[in-house]
């Protein structure tokens, strides 16, 4: 395949990824799930009204900027609301998720292509994120986790294009965008956990070569000629001070709380809060994650005309084909590793599979230990990573030798196609009917 139509290709995936999340971007004139909280804060910082915010502030940062900047546009009453404490338009609270969430497929894409150099399996997994739901709706609104998990793969791109590429600019650049990630959320700190750990194994590797073949660490074994100062200061001095410093506006909007006691005193909030249905109804476990068990209706309207009762609803959920697959991956992968990780036997897919594995568990384990209620979108960190692993599946289908494996890497696709365009009235909040809602939904759904 020539560069040209490789660059074409990709090109298309972020024109489509682009025009879903754009598509109607101010219906539903309100504040959708958690709007009601990451909106508003936001307007705080532009009227300078003091509040509590129990995450870090990069978000609020973020969309207060795009409310600014979308300030400048005129916008239908029929889009305008006073939700915020001020008069804005849907579509200036949400534009600038929207446009960081067309960027999710060509990112992941990206990691991809630096794992193995293959324009296939760049095209491939580029392809699977485009088509997923979670992503899409969750880039629609004005939240958090579209950031979170966008910071976070980019810093792990950037450390993959430092060891191919030895420019150290990247490394830093990688520790800003860990601090970064983690001033979204503090789970954000799962990116920088895997980062240390797939270090951790490749020095391992060096002090036990008797049960390890080094060939099979692939592109992670050059982190070995890295001096461990420089890693230190890029991937811990860097992250600390990029999070310290993206507190300074918060601080200075909240004058009464010290660096020290705003971080107390999110810790208390989040461990005064239960774990049931009786703090909310869409409450998760991180097991349940695995199979989408139980996804999260951000908006539900019903509306009764003449012809019959119509449905608007958006779920936060994934494409569920895709969803099942990534997971089945995750434990094909799983046992494979560690089969073939500790045989004198080189195998040219080792480094991708750890690569993989590594930041899959890394994001989702400390989940393991958390008290309080969870979501299912707390696991969109791991589940992009499990898409590296269907993608690479799907890839060895299709460039097999054997038919049989090619028409099933086909027929992954298919479904995995037909799921999207099945679900996406649900990602977008398209019209149905009453049938076509209950069709679309398991029981433990809604």
């Amino acid at each position: 395949m020539s560069m040209f139509r490789f660059f074409l290709i990709i090109s298309t995936f972020f024109f489509v990824s682009l025009a879903l999340r754009f598509w109607n971007l101010g219906q539903f004139n309100t504040l959708v799930f958690d709007e009601v909280y990451y909106a508003k804060f936001a307007n705080n910082y532009l009227t300078q009204t003091p509040f509590f915010n129990s995450h870090p502030p990069l978000t609020e940062y973020l969309i207060a900027i795009g409310i600014w900047m979308g300030s400048w546009f005129p916008a239908s009453p029929d889009i305008t609301n006073n939700l915020t404490g001020s008069w804005h338009s849907t579509v200036s609270y949400r534009w600038l998720n929207a446009l960081t969430g067309s960027f999710f497929p060509i990112i992941l894409g990206a990691i991809a292509y630096q794992l193995t150099h293959r324009y296939s399996y760049t095209i491939i997994v580029t392809f699977l994120a485009t088509l997923e739901g979670l992503f899409l709706v969750e880039s629609r609104y004005a939240l958090n986790n579209i950031y979170l998990v966008n910071f976070g793969l980019l810093s792990h791109l950037l450390f993959l294009l430092f060891i191919n590429q030895k420019k150290y600019l990247c490394l830093t650049l990688s520790g800003i965008f860990l601090g970064a990630a983690s001033a979204i959320k503090w789970n954000g700190l799962g990116f920088l956990l895997g980062i240390y750990l797939i270090i951790f194994i490749v020095y391992l590797s060096q002090k036990l070569k008797h049960l390890f073949d080094s060939r099979n660490l692939g592109i992670v074994e050059n982190i070995n000629c890295l001096k461990p100062s420089l890693l230190l200061f890029n991937l811990l001095v860097i992250p600390m001070f990029t999070y310290s410093i993206l507190w300074l506006p918060y601080l200075l909007l909240n004058p009464e709380y010290s660096w020290w006691e705003i971080h107390q005193k999110i810790w208390s909030f989040h461990q005064s809060i239960g774990d049931s249905s009786d703090v909310h109804p869409y409450c998760s476990k991180w097991y349940s994650w695995l199979i989408m068990a139980r996804p999260i209706a951000y908006f539900y309207e019903k509306i009764n005309t003449p012809s019959g009762t119509i449905i608007y609803d958006v779920h936060a959920m994934g494409n569920p084909i895709l969803w099942w697959l990534a997971t089945g991956s995750i434990l094909i992968f799983s046992i494979f590793m560690i089969v073939t990780l500790f045989k004198q036997k080189y195998n040219p897919y080792l480094s991708v599979i750890l690569f993989i594995i590594i930041n899959y568990f890394a994001n989702l384990l400390p989940w393991t230990l958390v008290s309080r209620c969870t979501f299912l979108y707390h696991y969109m960190p791991s589940y992009s990573f499990s898409l590296l692993g269907i993608g690479l599946i799907i890839e060895q289908c299709l460039i097999s030798g054997l038919i049989i494996n090619r028409r099933l890497g086909i027929i992954l696709l298919l479904l995995i196609s037909f799921a999207f365009i099945y679900w996406l009235p649900i990602y977008l909040g398209l019209p149905l009917s009453l049938r076509g809602f209950d069709l679309r939904m398991l029981p433990n759904w809604i």
